[in-house]
């Protein structure tokens, strides 16, 4: 057997379980009064906010909450949100983040499959987290009503509050007041010990619980910054949801920064310009639904030109090239990245290349679309073939799965051994998007594995269908589903939103306009056989929900004999 050059065992010296909890130390003692979370004419400092959050854990630790124990949160981007990322895993507990524009059942789901013992909930959300509890308490099921704790919030409705602590629940500053803040809390002694409960969307079946660890959060924390270029105080401006991957870990990567956070309850494009105009932001992450309406806004509530270059982060859909076009011509620097709840948000970058600078702006935001390479903290990243696990060329035609494996994939689903085996088969995580392999190795998706249009025996990406259409004058928005079709099985369906200036009296004849583009630009088996107008359904990301275009395409029922 192979031997190491030595014998020396690990000892209290020189190894500790890893873990994100460190960097708000550090950053209380290095930074101590630079401000860390802004939220309206709130502020605090790195050492306020370090206090409070020892205060959080010595709370939750008074009342038997810790190693074992799940905290759910159902909350904006408010500050004891943030607090909440630090002081659960103080406490020893595990912080559940719950998406805030769920339907109560579905949060009744969350909270009884995580046995979450107390629940966290924004005043402007109360009524939501009270229907959970009481759906759940009439389930049936072993219910023990969790320790509920309402977050004030002076820009809210004060009737939420008032409903909140009738109902028996502690006012968040009032807990916190309940705790120490030299509280002495302890790491983890093992960095595998779970951080983090996310739920996906579950659009097809119940949420799955993503359930990350120590030490997963600690590698994708410093990854994010490396990737990004974001430098040691960084601001950077809450547009991504801190429920949404525990926001990408930025939560914990601002403290490793000693960056600002500036909380926003509502995304708006003008509360975007304004907080860059304002508050110094450097640095913000958005869905490509974000960043469209940001390049969309009207002039009144632009603030341009921009103070600063704005370092802009993507991820989710594949973000269009037009989209990414107007962002630069804004002065938004944009880092596309890929990702998912499985693997702590973001784990391949679209890795600027020098060489890329001499394009033209078209050409580069065509290349800077692609999903890339993967980040520092992932190990293993391909595309295969789902069959067989070969590597498919590198020839960017060949379409496989995206697979991925190590320190950045999550620890599995909870309490669902069926859904581990089928994601971690072969040894690799299963991501479920295909996609191609270019010469340079960066990888492009080409759609969801679902998503993919079949017409006639022909797949067809509904993403790239979606670019070309991007680029038509009256569309804003656009989501391309398959539509049952009689002659070819199913054929593209466009949903489409339309630019607010456009006029929308007559929609059969831009719909014949769109189809006629469409016939200039794209083969003629991609073109949409219909078009529908509207606004699209979107998750609390940005994201547009496929499935609810799918099924609104299913009940039009096929079309009948399409030529093409």
């Amino acid at each position: 057997m192979a031997r190491d050059i030595d014998d020396l065992p690990k000892n209290a010296a020189n190894y500790t379980a890893l873990t994100p909890l460190w960097f708000l130390d550090r950053a209380a003692i290095v930074h101590p009064t630079r401000i860390s979370v802004v939220h309206g004419s709130l502020r605090y400092t790195w050492l306020q906010t370090y206090q409070r959050c020892r205060r959080l854990a010595s709370a939750l630790s008074r009342q038997s909450i810790g190693f074992g124990s799940t905290v759910a949160v159902i909350a904006p981007n408010v500050p004891a949100m943030y607090e909440a990322h630090f002081g659960v895993p103080m406490a020893g507990a595990v912080v559940n983040c719950v998406n805030i524009r769920l339907n109560a059942s579905t949060v009744a789901f969350l909270l009884g499959h995580s046995k979450s013992e107390v629940v966290m909930v924004d005043q402007e959300f109360f009524p939501l987290a009270d229907e959970a509890l009481k759906i759940l308490a009439a389930s049936g099921s072993s219910f023990k009503r969790p320790l509920l704790i309402v977050i004030a919030d002076e820009a809210c409705d004060p009737q939420g509050l008032k409903q909140a602590l009738a109902r028996g629940a502690i006012e968040y500053e009032k807990f916190l007041e309940t705790g120490d803040p030299e509280f002495a809390w302890t790491p983890p002694e093992d960095e595998w010990q779970s951080i983090g409960l996310g739920y996906t969307s579950g659009t097809t079946a119940s949420p799955k619980g993503v359930v990350l660890s120590h030490r997963g959060a600690y590698l994708m924390s410093l990854s994010n910054p490396l990737i990004w270029g974001m430098n040691e105080g960084a601001v950077y401006l809450w547009t991504l949801p801190m429920f949404h991957c525990n926001g990408w870990c930025f939560t914990w990567a601002l403290a490793a920064l000693c960056g600002t956070s500036i909380c926003l309850r509502q995304v708006t494009a003008k509360a975007v310009y304004s907080a860059i105009a304002n508050n110094g932001v450097t640095h913000f992450c958005a869905a490509p639904v974000v960043l469209n309406t940001i390049v969309n806004a009207s002039k009144e509530e632009k603030i341009l030109p921009l103070p600063r270059i704005v370092h802009v982060m993507t991820a989710g859909a594949a973000p269009p090239p037009p989209v990414l076009f107007a962002m630069s011509e804004k002065g938004f620097r944009v880092t596309h990245t890929y990702g998912l709840s499985e693997t702590y948000g973001p784990s391949t970058v679209c890795a600027w290349k020098p060489e890329w600078d001499s394009e033209t702006p078209i050409v580069q935001a065509r290349l800077n679309a692609r999903q890339g390479v993967r980040y520092i903290g992932l190990e293993g990243l391909d595309v295969v073939d789902p069959k067989t696990m070969k590597p498919v060329p590198a020839d960017g035609t060949t379409i496989g799965e995206i697979v991925m494996r190590g320190n950045l994939v999550m620890k599995g689903y909870l309490k669902n051994p069926k859904a581990n085996e089928e994601a971690f088969a072969n040894g690799w995580f299963h991501s479920g998007d295909l996609a191609v392999k270019h010469p340079d190795h960066y990888i492009e998706i080409k759609d969801r594995s679902k998503d993919i249009i079949i017409s006639g025996g022909e797949n067809i990406s509904s993403l790239e269908v979606e670019n070309i259409l991007y680029t038509h004058p009256a569309i804003y928005e656009v989501s391309v589903v398959a539509r049952p079709d009689d002659r070819w099985g199913e054929s593209p369906c466009a949903f489409v939103t339309l630019r607010p200036q456009v006029e929308k009296s007559d929609e059969g004849s831009l719909a014949r306009d769109i189809i006629e583009f469409s016939r200039s630009k794209m083969p003629a088996y991609w073109v949409p056989k219909s078009v529908v107008f509207g606004p699209l359904p979107k998750t609390a990301t940005g994201k547009i929900q496929k499935h609810v275009l799918r099924a609104k395409a299913k009940e039009m029922g096929p079309v009948k004999m399409s030529k093409l």
